[in-house]
């Protein structure tokens, strides 16, 4: 497993990735504040402040993905969409992954806040693939930097 550090998306563009199908991956971050946000078809869902785990797959062009999920400046789409789009929204973490999207999502630990969440199409029986892990801890911050880790597997 590789941990890379970088600065924001224009660093993780640049990323060179190593020659390997990566068919899933996830994006950590916190939620600073507790919000309310309306989540297209989902409707308004009332979020915790803390950190969280979104599982997502993309068959082709996962670098253009996590580009678009990166962005601030986007149509909203998918679930996962709208709550990124909440300025309280701090990004801290990407996982690469070979493992598939349900596998991946199945193994993170975490608690489903939001059933349906980024899984209305699942057929695994996910139930969703946004998981809440915690209220935001220093110790996995410890810097509070606006760097975001990268970790391939």
């Amino acid at each position: 497993m590789k941990l890379l550090e970088i600065a924001d998306e224009k660093a993780f563009s640049s990323l060179i990735l190593p020659d390997r199908s990566y068919v899933s991956y996830q994006l950590l971050f916190d939620l600073l504040n507790p919000s309310l946000v309306s989540v297209g078809r989902l409707g308004e869902i009332a979020f915790h402040a803390g950190s969280y785990v979104y599982t997502g797959s993309s068959r082709r062009y996962i670098r253009k993905r996590i580009l678009r999920h990166l962005s601030r400046r986007k149509k909203l789409h998918w679930h996962i969409d709208y709550l990124l789009a909440n300025p309280r929204v701090r990004m801290s973490g990407i996982v690469l992954s070979e493992t598939s999207e349900c596998e991946l999502n199945r193994r993170t630990a975490g608690r489903i806040i939001v059933p349906r969440f980024g899984a209305t199409d699942c057929r695994e029986g996910c139930g969703s693939h946004l998981k809440f892990v915690g209220k935001i801890s220093n110790e996995s911050h410890p810097t509070r930097t606006n760097a975001i880790s990268v970790r391939l597997s």
